[in-house]
């Protein structure tokens, strides 16, 4: 097995069986990145030798690059789903990737990964700056991001974007073009497609882990938004990312 055909194996494993960090931690950090939120990236950065990541191979330089690269991999992702221009993700991520291919010493990729994750979250923050939603929608934006694993409510939201839930559903409306509970479905399903590329949490838990009320209301909102079921999508995921290879 080539080191392709390993990082392959890995990356569809996500979810891997070793210790490793949170789930709702790490998508935290992710999320936040593609937020453009610096301080709360600080706060959640995890050098990528601490504890609870798991071994991906027994040479320490070649382990450090496969986490690396999956993590870029991540943050790609996640930039792209928050506005990022796809050209301009995978251009960076490319970049990276093949500086990271370069690397002998677990330094030097240490020094890259912190690079990489506030180079993404820099472009991220600038992407924000430019948005055309008033400051209350901003704040509700953010908060249905930072809690999408919870059952969020207009009133919820509407206090956390410091307005009464009629003003902020009227605004939230007209600025960004969808009804509030449309947007919070929408943004779900795209973290449930996130969790079926990437993870092995099975259709239930996932449901469960984004707080829908039953499995087949989930099944029937995914489909309505994506056009096919979550396991059809799953196998979707998984033949794009052997034909990439």
């Amino acid at each position: 097995m080539d080191s392709k055909e390993l990082l392959t194996l890995v990356y569809e494993n996500r979810e891997y069986r070793v210790s490793h960090l949170p789930y709702d931690r790490e998508m935290a950090f992710y999320r936040n990145i593609q937020l453009g939120n610096k301080s709360e990236v600080e706060r959640l950065f995890k050098p990528l030798d601490s504890d609870g990541l798991g071994r991906l191979s027994r040479d320490e330089v070649r382990n450090l690059k496969y986490h690396l690269v999956i993590t870029v991999a991540f943050i790609t992702r996640y930039c792209i789903e928050g506005g990022l221009e796809m050209e301009e993700a995978y251009t960076l991520s490319d970049a990276y990737i093949n500086r990271i291919d370069l690397c002998n010493s677990t330094s030097q990729i240490k020094d890259i990964h912190r690079e990489l994750v506030l180079e993404y979250t820099k472009r991220m923050e600038r992407l924000r700056k430019k948005t055309p939603f008033s400051k209350p929608v901003m704040k509700g934006i953010d908060y249905i991001y930072d809690n999408l694993h919870s059952r969020l409510t207009l009133d919820e939201v509407a206090a956390a974007a410091g307005c009464s839930p009629t003003y902020f559903s009227r605004h939230f409306h007209s600025e960004v073009g969808v009804t509030l509970k449309t947007y919070i479905n929408e943004k779900k399903i795209d973290e449930a497609k996130l969790m079926l590329s990437y993870t092995d949490y099975s259709v239930a838990q996932i449901a469960s882990v984004l707080y829908f009320a039953t499995e087949s209301h989930f099944a029937k909102l995914f489909k309505e938004f994506s056009g096919v079921t979550p396991s059809a999508y799953r196998k979707l995921a998984y033949r794009k990312r052997r034909a990439s290879v």
